[in-house]
């Protein structure tokens, strides 16, 4: 198995990954959204809309809120949708700036709501970016990351009888990007039920402090303030807690 991913990963790196077929796939997927955003475009009264676009920075993000906020009382329904569209856009072709999104989640929506959003617009992004990683993405994640996902693929193969576990201390702690996470657990055969429930109820406790956090948009710096040492250690605890049963498995065996 190993011999024949350091052959694809030869091969991949001397020439375009995807057949035009697998890049058809993407472009469908693409103007799938695309039209999805500007039926809500389409829906919303004639205004300057300038200020929409990717946050990029505190900001950005502060100049979307400011704008969004009359609009999300009066046309709620259109916010939303274009919210979500824009989220999972994003988490399906591994986009960076997913942690802006779920800040403004926060200053639109109030906690609750805010991370309930969230955690289900990551979800659906994930589970997006799982299938069509399981469609076209064997070439793009054997060029990109052959190491990492040798390493991947090894830990998940290790841990097969309580690869729940594992995958719920992946998501809750830093140990490998999300957006690594979605794209190679197909290719190294997570089943799909367990990569969803390891998602769902791992994504929960850093949704709450970032969407928390954009309540107070104002008083952040930067994005780094979002996790201070006590916001990392209790993620961390979280994570040993969901890997403990896996390793009394192994001590007891």
């Amino acid at each position: 198995m190993d011999t024949d991913a350091g052959a694809k990963v030869k091969v991949g790196s001397s020439k375009f990954p995807l057949s035009s077929w697998e890049v058809a796939m993407a472009a469908l997927v693409v103007a799938g959204f695309a039209l999805g955003l500007a039926g809500v475009y389409l829906t919303m009264p004639a205004s300057d809309y300038s200020f929409l676009r990717l946050p990029r920075s505190l900001e950005d993000l502060q100049i979307l809120r400011d704008n969004l906020e009359g609009y999300t009382s009066d046309y709620t329904l259109q916010v939303l949708v274009g919210y979500c569209m824009v989220y999972i856009f994003m988490q399906t072709f591994m986009i960076p700036g997913t942690v802006f999104m779920s800040l403004l989640a926060g200053a639109l929506f109030g906690v609750f709501k805010g991370v309930a959003l969230v955690v289900f617009t990551a979800t659906a992004g994930a589970s997006s970016c799982y299938f069509l990683s399981k469609l076209i993405g064997r070439p793009i994640i054997f060029s990109l990351w052959p190491d990492k996902l040798l390493f991947f693929q090894a830990q998940v193969a290790k841990r097969k009888e309580r690869l729940l576990n594992y995958m719920l201390f992946l998501r809750v702690t830093p140990t490998l990007p999300n957006t690594f996470i979605n794209f190679a657990s197909p290719i190294v055969d997570v089943p799909y039920h367990t990569f969803l429930l390891a998602t769902v109820i791992g994504l929960i406790p850093a949704a709450y402090v970032t969407v928390r956090a954009g309540i107070a948009i104002g008083d952040l710096r930067s994005v780094g303030d979002l996790y201070d040492f006590q916001s990392i250690a209790t993620l961390f605890f979280i994570g040993v807690l969901s890997i403990t049963p896996t390793l009394i498995g192994k001590s007891e065996s």
